[in-house]
This record gives structure tokens, C-alpha cells and sequence, in this order.
């Protein structure tokens, strides 16, 4: 028997209840529509812990649903330098919370550290809005930049990391 180390693959946000979680859901739906859900680990996780052990915000959670995602098991915990050293690749969702997550990576592991939207070439911006503070359009406009990132993480990942396996 060959035994294959899972890729790991955690997304990152301030608190874990919006955009992280929007993005371990996208991506688990993803992965799972391609018939790889044996080969990856995928988490979320914030730089701070505002609110640990909380469900995702349920505007996150209803339109995660409407487009036909769960992120019912999902609970909100702050990203440790364990974390940076265990996955393969760390998501941030804007460059506050990459500069934090560098900031806390053990010596060797910056590398694995990207922002979110590195992954699309369909958007021009750089950061994935917080919608936490704005109405149900922000929660569409974040969830629309989570699924084009997605989409495109999972192609490097395929062709990257998979194909030499």
C-alpha cells in the first residue's frame, strides 16, 4: 500500500467567520466535484480570536447554502504557527492578514503564505473585501472573488503538486 500525504491547504481571514470559512467551503465543494476529497486537508482559521468556536456568520451561511455549499461544521479558531508549518499552502484573505501570518511563520515556511485572489485572473484586486460590516452584496462580491480564486488554486494544485504524485 502507498501511502500519499494529504495536501494541505488552510484559508485565512481576521476573525474566521466570513471569508475564511466562505473559502474552506468553496474549496472543499470544489475538490469534492472533482472527485479529490481523499487527497486534501482544508481548514480555515484567523488571525485573531474574536471569535473562537463560533459558526460562520449566518449571511456567509445562507448564501453559501443558495449556491449550494455548507458550512455547517465550521467553527471559527485562530491559525497558530503549527498551522503554517502543517499545510502546504496558507490562503490570506488581504494583506493585513498576510503580513500578520508572516509574521508568526516559523523560519522556512513564508513561502506557503499567498493571498487568496493570487489565484484569479478574472479580478483585479489584490485583497478579498471584509464583508462583515456591509450589507448581503458584499457577502455576493466576496463569494463570487472566493469561487474564481478557488477554482484556480485547484488547477496549480492539479497540475503542480498532483501530477508528480
Amino acid at each position: 500500500m502507498i501511502y500519499m500525504k494529504k495536501i494541505g491547504v488552510v484559508f485565512v481571514c481576521m476573525g474566521n467567520i466570513c471569508r475564511s470559512p466562505t473559502a474552506e467551503g468553496v474549496f472543499r465543494a470544489q475538490v469534492a466535484d472533482r472527485g479529490l476529497a481523499d487527497m486534501f486537508e482544508i481548514d480555515s482559521a484567523g488571525t485573531h480570536a474574536y471569535h473562537d468556536g463560533e459558526a460562520p456568520d449566518p449571511r456567509a451561511k445562507k448564501l453559501a447554502k443558495q449556491r449550494g455549499v455548507e458550512l455547517g461544521d465550521v467553527r471559527a479558531r485562530r491559525v497558530t504557527a503549527e498551522d503554517i508549518e502543517r499545510f502546504d499552502y496558507i490562503l490570506a484573505m488581504d494583506s493585513d492578514n498576510r503580513f500578520n501570518l508572516l509574521k508568526i511563520a516559523p523560519e522556512g515556511h513564508q513561502q506557503k503564505i499567498h493571498l487568496m485572489l493570487d489565484f484569479t485572473s478574472l479580478y483585479s484586486e489584490k485583497d478579498v473585501p471584509d464583508p462583515y460590516y456591509g450589507g448581503p452584496r458584499g457577502f455576493d462580491r466576496v463569494y463570487d472573488l472566493i469561487e474564481s480564486a478557488s477554482e484556480g488554486l485547484l488547477d496549480k494544485i492539479v497540475k503542480n503538486d498532483l501530477k508528480a504524485k
